[in-house]
């Protein structure tokens, strides 16, 4: 119609789609934000909320509260079920099931990751993953409550296995929060109980490949496996996970088969695109890569395609890693695109990344840094590690809020102050209910009438964080 301007789609309000909405605060565009939560998840620190740490609200503020001065943004909850690449239409299920149609004149696909279970998707009953405000609280309600089981337990055998926790996978998310479980065991809860000393706790760590943080230098890898294993952490290295119940674990290490007795099973090995990706796949008849994303153009478009961008986790480009820096970049350079366009600009220069570097914590002072080509570790390092993520949060309010509460928790306190949990929760936590509710419950059919999948989440704000942070080795042999 003649006067209407320009629209804009965007899926997805994780870091990449929150860049590309604000990139475009100065353009003659309507942008319409879509998302199935209402927050923008920092998702880096989401393992210190499943800690006990810090709060959901510091990490994840409210998406219309992020783009409220924006005027020509909205911010709309609902989950995309298709997109209509010929008639420029995306489809979408609002909370009561209502379907929700949105036409475009350009879209942006960042609808983030998933867990990856390489082809053992049985193992999600049984293992949680770690990529929404909800796992973290799971995680952490799962955590406390063995704990709290570990203290009435009469018998030697089940006390052992209520304090066994095993965390699969060595990058960055597994070592950060193995470094933190061992933290609650070793240093917080010991005087907080009486019939169980918290200190006896078996914290194993298990990589499918020879070191922890396998992506990460050499000098780091070292310094990282030293560090945990002062904090008494097992490390199984080689090590694949091949068989698991809500009782035990049986790992395929250099000596053969292991079973270990475990109620606490944590899965930090991997992760895939959005089923997104997949279905604007088959739309556009390409392929995707292992990990489940899409090959796109130089500019960050489908093929064949030029209105739709496509950036952050979902896609394959330059053999970036799927996490943060490029999602913001990605979104970023394609707000950029947009604007030239509509100021009939022709020929834009090809996305080019700029790599800021890797970092994650172990514990307490301890950290590791790759950045402008130095490796380093120790309390440098956990400061950096520091400052770069409390810059990256989105508001002073949260950013003084994080500052405080570390304050609290690490130095004042030496206390995890968020660790509240009720006899309902510990229930569903040991008995294994709400993980076998979370791994079979069935997703509502609200695909468009012609799509070829199912219904696709737009799970945005999942990914990763600031610092570049490579995908770790996969800790389980892949189903044929």
């Amino acid at each position: 119609m003649a006067g209407m301007r320009h629209r804009v789609v965007v899926i997805g309000g994780g870091f990449g789609g929150l860049n590309a909405t604000e990139a475009l605060a100065d353009a003659d565009v309507e942008v319409t934000l879509v998302d199935r939560t209402n927050h923008h998840l920092f998702q880096p620190l989401l393992y210190q909320v499943a800690a006990g740490i810090l709060p959901p609200g510091l990490i994840a503020p409210a998406l219309r509260h992020v783009v409220r001065d924006q005027r020509n943004a909205r911010v709309l909850l609902a989950e995309v079920c298709d997109v209509n690449l010929t008639q420029k239409v995306v489809h979408a299920a609002e909370p009561d099931g209502r379907p929700l149609e949105l036409p475009y004149d350009t879209l942006i696909v960042a609808a983030g990751a998933t867990h990856s279970y390489f082809g053992k998707d049985k193992f999600a009953e049984y293992a949680p993953g770690m990529k929404t405000v909800e796992d973290a609280r799971y995680l952490r309600d799962g955590i406390l409550s063995k704990f709290e089981m570990a203290e009435l337990a009469s018998d030697p055998q089940d006390r052992a296995e209520w304090l066994t926790f095993v965390v699969i996978g060595a990058g960055p998310t597994g070592v950060e929060l193995t470094g933190q479980i061992a933290e609650l065991a070793y240093q917080v809860l010991p005087r907080d109980f009486r019939n169980v000393d918290t200190a006896q706790a078996r914290i194993i760590l298990l990589e499918g490949t020879p070191d922890v943080l396998p992506s990460f230098h050499q000098k780091l890898q070292r310094y990282t496996r030293r560090q945990l294993e002062k904090m008494g952490v097992e490390i199984r290295l080689n090590a694949l996970a091949v068989d698991m119940d809500h009782d035990s674990i049986t790992v395929q290490g250099p000596n053969g088969l292991e079973t270990i007795r475990t109620r606490t099973r944590i899965w930090a090995a991997g992760v895939q695109a959005s089923p997104l990706a997949r279905l604007l796949a088959d739309k556009i008849g390409v392929e995707t890569d292992r990990a489940g994303r899409i090959p796109v153009n130089p500019d960050c478009t489908l093929p064949g395609h030029p209105e739709a961008f496509a950036i952050g986790d979902i896609v394959s480009l330059n053999r970036l890693a799927g996490v943060a820096q490029p999602a913001i970049q990605e979104g970023k350079y394609v707000g950029q695109v947009i604007k030239a366009r509509l100021a009939g600009q022709a020929g834009t220069e090809p996305f080019t990344y700029q790599d800021r570097g890797s970092m994650a914590t172990i514990g307490h002072k301890a950290a590791v840094a790759d950045a402008f080509g130095r490796q380093v570790t120790g309390m440098p390092a956990y400061l950096m590690w520091g400052f770069v993520h409390v810059v990256y949060l989105i508001g002073w309010g949260n950013r003084l809020g994080t500052i405080y509460t570390w304050a609290r928790a690490l130095y004042l306190s030496k206390n995890r102050g968020h660790r509240i949990i009720s006899f309902e929760t510990a229930g569903y936590e040991v008995s294994g209910q709400r993980t076998l509710s979370r791994a079979i419950r069935p997703r509502p059919d609200r695909a468009a009438p012609d799509s070829p999948v199912s219904p696709a989440s737009a799970a945005g704000p999942d990914q990763p964080g600031p610092a570049t942070r490579p995908a770790q080795g996969s800790s389980v042999p892949e189903d044929p």
